[in-house]
């Protein structure tokens, strides 16, 4: 069985390691049993749903990964599904934890998951005031674990798009960049559809009267809550983010664009000059008045080259040039 940990706890200190049998174990008042599996099968799970009478449909939902955020009652437990989420170059991968608990055990199911748990139990186990308050306080602690680690992915995405801002006020943005800005873009909408049910699923432990949760346990599921709102607001302010670069890419490239159409119209409108007066007296006719001047030709010339110099002056005054 691919079992991560399984220790039964006596006064919040570690007393021993529990074999895991289908066979039904007696607790005292002051202990319960922390048992964490990582992607386990029905038969293995099924060994535990006899030895703490885990509900059917919640051993089920705890195999599939794609369930959504949520906290169900059954009988006296409770079962939470946690939501995950790491980064894969551009991409956020997320996976799920599964969480039974009762008045004496608190069972940990991952998929997907990049963190393990290991070092947490180890903070936990170093404070035994706090695992002598019983299970409803490791839910705390592995919810709180779970919203802590979507901080660093918002904040890579976030240092990255900033990152594609910064080049796009140099440089033009090209095409691969647009479609990692839409790539982006796209990544930070489905984080923000897992945060919802994360969030309504740390207000349910916050707000309802759930068993195995202990009332002075509240405030601490508050703090998480309000962890996962602080996410929701980076997020929605980073979608705005993302959506004013691609925005202000397109106004810069329509201003770049336009600076370079007044230049060419600009020296189009000086060269019109010669090319007209050149285009007049190329004409073959035996009668023009002025082809017979002497200077005629150094005059022509003096006459293009003022007028081509003044209207220079003019575009690079007007800053068309």
């Amino acid at each position: 069985m691919p079992v991560v940990a399984s220790f039964m706890y006596r006064d919040g200190k570690r007393a021993e390691e529990l074999p895991l049998s289908p066979m039904p174990i007696s607790f005292k008042d002051n202990e319960f049993a922390w048992i964490g599996l990582y992607a386990p099968t029905a038969e293995e799970l099924a060994t535990l749903q006899q030895a703490y009478g885990l509900h059917q449909l919640a051993a089920e939902d705890a195999l599939n990964p794609q369930q959504i955020a949520k906290v169900e009652v059954y009988g006296e437990q409770l079962f939470v599904v946690a939501k995950t989420a790491h980064l894969e170059g551009d991409k956020i991968a997320y996976g799920q934890t599964a969480l039974f608990v009762g008045r004496h055990h608190l069972i940990s199911v991952r998929q997907g998951s990049a963190r393990a748990h290991t070092e947490l139990r180890a903070q936990l186990e170093a404070s035994p005031q706090l695992l002598q308050k019983g299970p409803d306080y490791v839910l705390h602690a592995i919810i709180d674990f779970i919203v802590d680690g979507y901080l660093p992915v918002v904040q890579t995405v976030e240092d990255r798009v900033l990152a594609m801002e910064k080049h796009m006020l140099v440089a033009f943005l090209e095409r691969d960049e647009i479609r990692r800005i839409f790539r982006l873009r796209r990544q930070v909408i489905l984080f923000q559809r897992i945060l919802g049910p994360m969030s309504e699923l740390v207000g349910k432990l916050v707000h309802l009267d759930l068993p195995c949760i202990d009332e002075h346990a509240k405030p601490y599921f508050r703090d998480v809550h309000d962890h996962v709102r602080r996410v929701e607001a980076m997020l929605g302010g980073l979608r705005e983010v993302i959506t004013s670069v691609f925005e202000a890419s397109n106004l810069l490239e329509q201003q770049r664009q336009g600076t370079i159409t007044r230049q060419l119209a600009a020296w189009a409108a000086i060269l019109a000059v010669p090319t007209a007066i050149a285009g007049i007296y190329g004409m073959n006719f035996e009668h023009m008045p002025e082809l017979q001047t002497r200077y005629g030709y150094f005059v022509v010339l003096a006459i293009i080259a003022a007028l081509c110099s003044f209207l220079f002056y003019r575009f690079k005054k007007a800053g068309w040039i």
